[in-house]
């Protein structure tokens, strides 16, 4: 039997909640620049499986790899870490 690895976990904010069941979240992460040394923001966004449509906008959510759900997901919302005010 197979023993399945760690899968990835993102800690991003909710910027899109008018799916049904899905959120789109970005994730800034810092990257160094290669020629100037300095640190520069880089952002993605990914849909994520929002199953209790739970999610608003501005939550700080963290999401978790899976299995892909439909073309555009293959990420599912794991915990609200903090609630927008």
């Amino acid at each position: 039997m197979k023993k399945q690895g760690m899968r990835r976990q993102l800690l991003g904010t909710v910027v899109s909640n008018k799916m049904d069941k899905t959120a789109v979240v970005m994730v800034e992460r810092m990257v160094k620049h290669k020629f100037y040394h300095k640190y520069v923001k880089r952002r993605s966004k990914f849909s994520s499986h929002d199953e209790n449509n739970a999610c608003q906008i501005g939550d700080k959510v963290l999401i978790t790899e899976s299995r892909p759900l439909s073309r555009s997901k293959k990420w599912r919302v794991g915990k609200i870490v903090q609630k927008a005010i």
